[in-house]
């Protein structure tokens, strides 16, 4: 099932409770957190207490992408009730089987994220490990960025990857997705969209949403 992910990172934080509430009722299927340390990323975000605060405020899940370094420290702050998925980068451990069984005993699915230089090579290993794997399509750090081609081809390869080892995972796109080209990445094999300034830029963001739903579902 494809499913519409607003990242929060573009959201207005003085109206976030209101604003989830209007990704909800659009019909987003999960909410995407990017937490950023101003190390791993050129940026600093928020953290694990801006998430929590929507805990029990929203039905929908959280997608919680960590672009940070050492991932393993942290990523115990991001679980609650509702995390479903807790990303890591493959750039940011140097064990990075390790830290995908740190996560996977939290209780939460895993995801690892590959950077726009990092081929789908480097997850040979722990594609069997993982639930779902992040395609960024921009270099990661900052929300607005334009859509690097490249991407597409990284989904296609990823996708025909996973139904030659007969595998289970989930696909995720993250950066500069919009409704001019979402439908190309769910067709590339993408089930998971991340949209930010996209979803939260729009006069109407409920409207915004299911726009974004008509395309991919």
């Amino acid at each position: 099932m494809n499913r519409l992910a607003p990242s929060i990172l573009s959201a207005d934080f003085s109206k976030l409770g209101e604003q989830v509430s209007l990704i909800e009722k659009g019909g987003a299927g999960i909410i995407h957190v990017d937490v950023m340390d101003g190390h791993f990323v050129p940026n600093i975000s928020f953290g694990a207490a801006v998430m929590k605060s929507l805990t029990g405020k929203t039905k929908l899940p959280f997608d919680v992408h960590l672009m940070i370094t050492d991932p393993d420290k942290y990523a115990p702050e991001f679980v609650t009730p509702q995390t479903e998925y807790i990303t890591i980068h493959q750039e940011a451990t140097i064990h990075l089987h390790r830290s995908i069984q740190v996560v996977k005993n939290l209780g939460v699915k895993v995801g690892v994220a590959l950077n726009p230089a990092t081929p789908i090579s480097s997850l040979e290993n722990v594609l069997s490990d993982i639930d779902m794997v992040l395609i960024m399509s921009v270099n990661p750090g900052f929300g607005g960025q334009k859509f690097i081609p490249v991407a597409l081809e990284k989904v296609r390869a990823l996708s025909k990857l996973k139904a030659e080892k007969g595998l289970n995972f989930d696909i995720e796109v993250d950066g500069g997705v919009t409704l001019g080209n979402v439908a190309d990445v769910a067709g590339a094999g993408a089930n998971l969209l991340v949209a930010g300034s996209a979803v939260f830029g729009a006069d109407d963001i409920v409207k915004r949403c299911e726009d974004f739903n008509n395309i991919i579902k």
